[in-house]
């Protein structure tokens, strides 16, 4: 699933204001009979239902039943348009749930499910580069409560994001591979069943030669999979290692990890990195 749009690809001063209310309604013309929202909702439910490719200002406003023309009004395009489509979907996500959480683990647990169920909901956000997000109301107060949960941790700013940032990635890649195998079956018209199958008789010759042992030796099920028993097992440890930063800071709050050695000794144990 390849990258096709990036935020703030349109004026991102228009889109702030947007986000943030203080875009002024037209004094002129006629009363208007749409909102911003309904703008939104409606472009999600068309990504939603058909994908980002699909998505254009004549679509959305053939989905609310107007004039292309005057979807401007309210939105100056799709660059804009997809910045609002973004903050509408971050929110409100679980503020209450974060809030009620007790502890760092409950809270970065939460972040993570919050991250899968977006990404399930709206398999099209995989398609967006977020690098630089452009923050408006919902986004920023889902960012603000999970950071609540982490705070009287003896952790940096840079720390707490580092951490928020490491369950993103290992979230949106699992992720990722269960959308991609989902978007393959429905793409190709040929079932996991069916792919699989007519490999079969090559693999099962290749196997019986013994050049692969290991890949022989794993269980039929193996593969079988809806990528929440992955996200559950790898998240674990994560946790956990996140667990001996947080116990380091609390043995000794000045300590902080020098990247330079702890690279040296992670390659040094790596007997492939000769």
């Amino acid at each position: 699933m390849a990258t096709t749009e990036h935020t703030g690809s349109g004026d991102l001063s228009r889109s702030m204001a947007l986000l943030w209310g203080t875009d002024e309604p037209p004094s002129r013309g006629p009363k208007p009979g749409l909102s911003v929202a309904a703008v939104v909702a409606a472009a999600v439910e068309l990504a939603d239902e058909e994908g980002l490719a699909a998505l254009s200002m004549r679509k959305v406003a053939a989905r609310l039943g107007v004039g292309t023309m005057s979807l401007y009004r309210y939105v100056p395009g799709k660059g804009e348009l997809l910045d609002l489509m973004l903050d509408h979907v971050q929110g409100p996500v679980t503020e209450g749930a974060y809030q009620e959480a007790r502890g760092w683990r409950a809270t970065l647990e939460l972040v993570a499910q919050a991250t899968w169920d977006l990404f399930l909901r709206h398999p099209w956000l995989l398609q967006i580069n977020q690098t630089r997000p452009v923050l408006g109301p919902r986004s920023l107060a889902a960012f603000d409560a999970a950071l609540t949960g982490l705070r009287g941790l003896g952790l940096t700013g840079q720390e707490k994001v580092a951490m928020l940032v490491t369950i993103d990635n290992f979230v949106t890649g699992t992720a990722r591979m269960v959308v991609l195998a989902q978007q393959s079956a429905e793409q190709s018209g040929v079932s996991d069943e069916e792919f699989w199958s007519a490999q079969t008789p090559f693999l099962n010759e290749a196997m019986s030669g013994g050049a692969y042992p290991e890949v022989a030796g794993l269980p039929a099920d193996v593969f079988e999979s809806d990528g929440l028993d992955i996200l559950a097992f790898g998240l674990t440890p994560l946790l956990d290692g996140f667990a001996a930063v947080i116990d380091a800071r609390a043995h000794d709050p000045g300590a902080r990890p020098d990247a330079a050695h702890t690279l040296g000794a992670a390659m040094g144990a790596c007997p492939e990195a000769e």
